[in-house]
């Protein structure tokens, strides 16, 4: 008898029914100015303020600083890389390398030459990280995920990452090797082209935020 009641006990406890919240980063969660990241319909119960939308999660930790990427809702528009050529800003030349962040605050620290695109877009967040302007390869990871991110960024009152071909050319912070001093790579969110440009051309830039906790 008591071998069947233990039975009993025991298939009861499987039969359970156990609700398990999915507390991880998702493609498409809002992050708000005070660092939460937030599925869209909690984002619009909280009452607070959307800064960016994830478009990356770093699941093997292969792919970039942190849990992720969120891309920030608006662009910067008509901001030169350097405000004058000819002086290395020691930033990264591989197109390959998620150094974005790292570029960034060399372009911000070297006292040769003035970024007016890192001067912009690094001090715009505050809370434990930078704002930066993404290398190549992070813009590649941008552009996998536009169609996923642009629904809620359109819905974040965000500017929609472009699909005009025109419209849609951003600084990346990657150098052209061989040519630091003179040059950077622009990216194109439409075809996934780079095209290197003088850094003293204003062009526009998304900045993304590096999600870390």
């Amino acid at each position: 008898m008591m071998a069947m009641a233990a039975i009993a006990v025991l298939m009861t406890s499987c039969d359970e029914h156990k609700d398990f919240i999915d507390t991880s980063m998702h493609v498409g969660d809002v992050l708000t100015t005070d660092g939460d990241v937030l599925r869209y319909h909690d984002y619009e119960k909280s009452g607070k303020e959307a800064i960016g939308v994830v478009f990356h999660v770093n699941q093997d930790g292969t792919k970039g600083e942190g849990r992720g990427y969120a891309v920030y809702l608006w662009d910067k528009e008509g901001l030169a890389y350097a405000d004058t050529v000819s002086i290395s800003q020691k930033t990264g030349t591989d197109t390959e390398a998620y150094d974005g962040n790292a570029n960034t605050y060399a372009m911000m620290e070297n006292t040769g030459v003035g970024s007016p695109l890192a001067d912009a877009v690094f001090p715009m967040w505050k809370m434990g990280q930078s704002a930066f302007i993404p290398s190549v390869a992070e813009m590649r990871l941008l552009k996998q995920h536009k169609q996923d991110v642009n629904p809620i960024i359109r819905n974040c009152g965000g500017d929609v990452l472009p699909d005009i071909a025109e419209e849609c050319w951003y600084w990346t912070s990657t150098g052209v090797e061989e040519q630091e001093e003179y040059k950077a790579w622009l990216y194109s969110l439409q075809s996934g082209a780079i095209h290197e440009t003088p850094k003293n051309q204003p062009h526009k830039a998304r900045p993304i935020i590096s999600i870390r906790y």
